[in-house]
C-alpha cells in the first residue's frame, strides 16, 4: 500500500491520478513522484524509504520491512524486486501469518509423497518456485521457532530438504521479509531466534504509517476512484470538499488498505459522479460517536486510556453493589471481545490469532473453549 499501485483482479492499474477538489479527476501523474514502479505519493516521510529501495534494488542483500498492517509492505518489496537484477525472474508472495506451522513448511520447502497424511504426490515449495527470483515473507514473525530453524539455513546456505526428504535442494532466490511488530521485542521473549533476525536484517526499511504522511491521500483517493470506477463500470471523478477534509482528517489506523476498502465501497455505492461524505464510514465522519454527545455538542475524541476507563466505570456501574466477582464480569468480558476480534481479522486462524495475541495457541484454545468461541468460522458473507 504504501501509497502504492495495486493489482486489482490480477489487472495492472493505470497510474494513480490527484483528483480536484470539486473538479473533475486530473490526468496528471503526480502519484509517481517516487519514481518506484507502483508507488505512488511524494510526501516527505516517505522519501528516505524511496531512497533506501532504490538503493538496495541493485544488490543481493535480504530487507526487512516493518511497518503497521496495511501500510504498503509488500508494494515496496514488489519495487525492489522490479528495480533489481532480477526482475526477470519470479515474485513469490507468503502471508506467513496465513497458515499453520505444518503447512507454511510444505508451502514454503515443499514435500514428497507420504511426507505427511494427504501428501499424494511431490510438490516444489514457495523458495523452488522463486528460484532465480525474489520471495516475500510477510508476517515473519509468525513463523515458529522450529521454522525459523530452516529459514536461518536457507538465508545461510542457499540449502533446504523438502519435508520428508533426504535430498538436499539449492536454490538462488533473494529473501525480502516484513513484520508489523517490533522483533526485537520478540526476541526478548524467545518468540523469534536473534540470529535469523540479524541475517534478514541487513538492510531494515520501515515504512511509516498513513497518518504520518496525509499529503498522500488525495493522489491515493485519485487513484482508487479511477481503479474501482473502471472495474464497477462507475464514472466517479469528483470529490465534495468536505469529503476530502474528513479522509484528511482520520487517523487511518488500517492505514492504506482501509483508505482503499472506503474508496471501493463509496464508488459501488455513490449515484452520480461525485464521492460525498455521506458514501464514507460514520467513522471517518466524525458520526459514529455521536450517541454519547448530548445537548448537541460535539462527540468526545476518545484515547484508548480514555476508553479503558470508561470501559471499567461502565462495568462497576452496572454490576450489583455487593458483587464480589468484578473481574470476571468485566476484564474477561474485554477479554472474550479481544480474542474474537482478533480472531476474525486473523480469518479464524489459530496460530496467527495467537501470536496477534502475544500468547501460545494452546493457551489460545482454552480461552476460546472458556469463552465458548470455539464455533466462530469465517464470515462468508
Amino acid at each position: 500500500m504504501a501509497g502504492i499501485r495495486q493489482e486489482i483482479n490480477s489487472q495492472r492499474t493505470p497510474a494513480g491520478v490527484a483528483p480536484s477538489v470539486g473538479g473533475q479527476v486530473s490526468s496528471n501523474s503526480i502519484a509517481n513522484a517516487s519514481g518506484l514502479p507502483g508507488v505512488i505519493g511524494s510526501a516527505a516521510a516517505m522519501q528516505e524509504v524511496y531512497r533506501i529501495t532504490r538503493r538496495v534494488a541493485a544488490s543481493n542483500a535480504s530487507v526487512l520491512l516493518l511497518g503497521e498492517t496495511g501500510a504498503g509492505k509488500e508494494v515496496i518489496a514488489n519495487a525492489i524486486h522490479q528495480l533489481s537484477n532480477r526482475n526477470t525472474g519470479p515474485f513469490v508472495k507468503v502471508n506467513c501469518g496465513a497458515l499453520s506451522e505444518s503447512l507454511l513448511e510444505s508451502e514454503l520447502f515443499g514435500h514428497v509423497r507420504g511426507a505427511f497424511t494427504g501428501a499424494v504426490g511431490n510438490r516444489a515449495g514457495r523458495f523452488e518456485a522463486a528460484h532465480s527470483g525474489t520471495i516475500f515473507l510477510d508476517e515473519i514473525n509468525s513463523t515458529s521457532m522450529h521454522l525459523q530453524v530452516k529459514l536461518l539455513r536457507v538465508l545461510q546456505q542457499k540449502q533446504f530438504e523438502r519435508v520428508g526428504d533426504t535430498e538436499t535442494v539449492s536454490v538462488d532466490t533473494r529473501v525480502i521479509a516484513a513484520s508489523n511488530r517490533d522483533l526485537a521485542e520478540e526476541i526478548k521473549h524467545e518468540r523469534f531466534r536473534e540470529d535469523l533476525y540479524w541475517r534478514l536484517n541487513v538492510v531494515p526499511i520501515e515504512i511509516p504509517p498513513l497518518r504520518k504522511r496525509r499529503e498522500d491521500i488525495p493522489a491515493l483517493v485519485g487513484h482508487f476512484l479511477q481503479v474501482y470506477s473502471a472495474l464497477n463500470d462507475r464514472y466517479v471523478v469528483h470529490i465534495e470538499r468536505k469529503a476530502m477534509q474528513c479522509l484528511q482528517d482520520y487517523h487511518w489506523p488500517g492505514n492504506v488498505r482501509e483508505l482503499q476498502n472506503y474508496i471501493e465501497r463509496s464508488v459501488v455505492m455513490a449515484d452520480s459522479d461525485e464521492l460525498t461524505c455521506d458514501l464514507l464510514p460514520e467513522i471517518v465522519t466524525g458520526k459514529s460517536s455521536s450517541a454519547t454527545a448530548t445537548n448537541n455538542e460535539p462527540a468526545p475524541k476518545w484515547d484508548f486510556d480514555s476508553l479503558s476507563r470508561e470501559v471499567v466505570q461502565q462495568g462497576i456501574r452496572v454490576a450489583d453493589s455487593d458483587s464480589n466477582n468484578l473481574h470476571s464480569s468485566i476484564v474477561d468480558r474485554v477479554e472474550k471481545e479481544l480474542i474474537a476480534q482478533v480472531l476474525a481479522t486473523c480469518n479464524y486462524v489459530q496460530t496467527k490469532a495467537a501470536t496477534r495475541l502475544g500468547i501460545n495457541r494452546n493457551t489460545l484454545h482454552k480461552k476460546m473453549k472458556d469463552y465458548n468461541l470455539e464455533g466462530l468460522e469465517p464470515n462468508d458473507g
